[in-house]
């Protein structure tokens, strides 16, 4: 599934891909003049590298015309390319299989590019050097191994050098779908380590060609003896061989150089090798340090794959990988149910009673809210709406309410401000078991006060109710005449958005996780509702602070209100005051009072002018946290 504008560009990559190594694969057995080993490690390149691999193929050793190979392949930047297309189509398929294997072992990045070095030298050193090249190399097979050990030693270090840190840090980077072989994304993070890698190899390899230590590019015409072709400037740069002479010549040189005529200046000595071994050595440590100070090399594709951080959040080598599957986006392919583009949020759930119990069910499930025309976000809701449906009960009341959770994760609910028996407060870990995905878990309790609560989850909760998981709970008083009485009420619930790259990340007070979306009601103005009413009505307006990251300072136009309760505590006619600003914090409630003195349009708004706007944008005045009442003379 495409969800980031990269799956497009990988998407395009790999036809060009298929395209390009169907055409190397074509070209090399029907047309060009070389053994098949070097045919097979051209076209993995180019499966590898894609265009690129089709590039190098037909810049350095595509016949440009009948019988001119042996010409035109002579020069040492081509032989070096031959050498490293060797190098690379080994050991990168070594550690392309063995990063596959490890990600699905849920083994820790350390271990993982341990085992991928490893494996790539087994493959190239035992397979694509020893094996495979046999026939150019003559002699036994263990001989082959011990003489091509120091070379492929120095280009599997080189190549990995530049693999590794690229890997490692793309796959442990904002989108960790890098770590999952099932996504896309993997295998291009793994292309683009080995172009880096190839890019690193190539100079040692070019060196390598140049001693006689490697092979570069060949010629083999079939019936005609195979051409070892040396570089241009060369001593003796074009010497014949047929497989059986090249044999004798590899056995009495004692570097295993295939090469005629090298000359004392020109032979590799104990000297330049060790002190290209060595530098490669430490190029390959500091490949594989250097992702130990950027990212958290412990955690393995079971922890994190698939988890995509918002841009600009800052990660370092000892966040946690629970910290980041709490911060990461929501995975737009676990929506189970889109809401239509009119959908709104809050909407009042009638009971059925059960013995006298009042029951409701709430479902938790992934939805796709629309917060504006043409907007939307990828939300955790109860029953398919955002916020969750309101619950209306009375002082006194029996009530059960069952919750189903079909979260990729554990969830609880807790009862924002209730006394009741503490097995139902929920907080996950400390009053009760966590709801398992695909569980189901029954609240019951006496209601036994009265006023403005919310309700909303308590496990992982900076993440759940960030992300719409939060409803409004009513309780109307035993006695009707403790009411605060008003001729219109209005449950107002604010809360904060992330969406960047068409992903919807939890809001959090942290860089790269501030909001830049603020809804009433799973809305943003001008989606918010309208309150209509007539001058001298009374409108009883219900804040909640169901948000998770700011405290927002509600102010009405029009003339102040009257605060009459606090977190559900009705105040006493002589502590109650005027305002026309109160600041709404998270879990705060507010029941104010305010009378409609002149007819028009006034609104209802956050007085942080950012959480006014829509992606720091005004449409039609205003947006984010702002509702209008209308009133009518």
């Amino acid at each position: 599934m495409f969800i980031q504008p990269v799956d497009y560009l990988l998407f395009a990559w790999f036809i060009l891909a298929a395209l390009s190594t169907a055409y190397v694969a074509w070209d090399q057995f029907r047309n060009n003049p070389e053994p098949a080993v070097m045919k097979w490690g051209f076209i993995l390149v180019t499966l590898y590298l894609g265009p690129i691999g089709l590039l190098l193929y037909v810049l350095a050793d595509k016949e440009p015309a009948p019988n001119t190979h042996e010409e035109f392949i002579k020069p040492l930047w081509k032989q070096g390319i031959g050498s490293t297309i060797h190098c690379v189509a080994g050991d990168a398929t070594g550690i392309i299989i063995a990063a596959v294997i490890t990600a699905v072992l849920g083994l820790p990045m350390w271990l993982d590019i341990i085992i991928e070095y490893v494996a790539g030298f087994a493959l190239g050193l035992f397979i694509f050097q020893a094996l495979f090249m046999k026939n150019m190399m003559g002699g036994g097979y263990w001989e082959n191994v011990r003489k091509s050990f120091m070379p492929e030693f120095i280009s599997m270090n080189a190549m990995m050098a530049g693999m590794a840190p690229v890997m490692a840090i793309l796959m442990m980077g904002r989108d960790m779908r890098a770590m999952w072989p099932g996504e896309m994304l993997f295998w291009g993070v793994m292309a683009l380590g080995v172009g880096v890698g190839f890019a690193t190899a190539y100079p040692f390899n070019a060196w390598l060609v140049s001693k006689g230590l490697k092979h570069g590019l060949m010629t083999d015409r079939g019936d005609t003896p195979a051409e070892v072709t040396k570089p241009r400037g060369s001593p003796g740069h074009a010497v014949h061989h047929t497989h059986s002479e090249a044999s004798d010549h590899a056995a009495h040189n004692k570097h295993a150089s295939h090469q005629a005529g090298q000359s004392p200046a020109f032979a590799p000595t104990r000297a330049q090798l060790a002190t290209v071994a060595a530098f490669t050595t430490l190029m390959l440590i500091a490949g594989f340090a250097y992702p130990f100070t950027k990212v958290n090399m412990q955690l393995s594709a079971h922890d994190v794959g698939g988890a995509i951080m918002a841009p600009g959040m800052i990660m370092t080598f000892d966040t946690p990988g629970d910290a980041m599957l709490d911060m990461a986006a929501v995975d737009p392919r676990r929506i189970s149910f889109e809401a239509a583009a009119g959908s709104h949020g809050a909407r009042p759930l009638e009971p059925r009673l059960e013995g006298g119990v009042k029951v409701f069910d709430l479902t938790a499930a992934v939805i796709r809210w629309p917060i504006l025309p043409g907007e939307t976000v990828e939300a955790y809701a109860y029953n398919n709406q955002v916020p969750g449906p309101t619950l209306r009960v009375t002082e006194g009341d029996r009530v059960r309410i069952n919750v189903t959770n079909n979260l990729p994760e554990s969830t609880t609910v807790h009862w924002h401000g209730l006394i009741l028996p503490n097995e139902m407060d929920g907080p996950a870990e400390v009053t009760q078991r966590p709801i398992e995905p695909g569980e189901s878990y029954s609240y019951e309790y006496t209601v036994g006060q009265s006023g403005t609560y919310f309700y909303h989850t308590h496990d992982h909760v900076d993440r759940q109710q960030s992300l719409g998981l939060y409803g409004a709970l009513i309780i109307d008083p035993k006695n009707p005449t403790d009411e605060i009485p008003a001729d219109l009420e209005y449950t107002l619930q604010l809360q904060e958005w992330l969406k960047r790259q068409w992903l919807t990340y939890p809001a959090m007070p942290m860089e790269g996780a501030l909001p830049n979306f603020f809804t009433i009601n799973g809305k943003s103005y001008p989606a918010t509702e309208t309150i209509k009413m007539k001058v001298g009505q009374t409108l009883k307006v219900r804040f909640v602070g169901s948000h998770t990251t700011a405290i927002h300072p509600m102010h009405i136009h029009g003339g102040p209100f009257e605060v009459a309760a606090v977190d559900g505590v009705t105040l006493q006619q002589s502590a109650r005051y005027l305002a026309d600003t109160v600041n709404v914090g998270p879990g705060q409630r507010f029941d104010v009072l305010w009378r409609a003195q002149r007819p028009g349009k006034w609104l209802v708004h956050c007085h942080i002018s950012h959480h006014t706007t829509n992606n720091n944008v005004e449409v039609q005045g205003g947006g984010g946290l702002m509702l209008v009442i209308d009133v009518d003379a």
